[in-house]
């Protein structure tokens, strides 16, 4: 299992906006979910989701992150129209 902040790192690494257009992320491991729960916020706006281990797995590392990238994606997007 990798760690959150490595996790972090790679979502922002995806998606470098995020921290520098006033969204912020966070992740935590969900141990009942036995999955990451990535958390953006914009003001007081929150949306999460859930994002299964073998997929955070699979995409740190450096073999697919197709999961990580579409569920972040779609978050962004509709953080942004809040």
């Amino acid at each position: 299992m990798h760690d959150k902040d490595e996790l972090c790192k790679k979502i922002r690494s995806i998606y470098p906006e995020i921290g520098q257009c006033g969204i912020e992320v966070k992740v935590n491991f969900d141990e009942g979910e036995d999955a990451y729960v990535v958390d953006l916020e914009k003001g007081e706006h929150h949306l999460k989701t859930f994002l299964e281990h073998k997929d955070a797995d699979a995409c740190m590392d450096g073999k697919q992150c197709v999961n990580l990238g579409v569920d972040i994606g779609q978050l962004k997007d509709r953080i942004n129209q809040v």
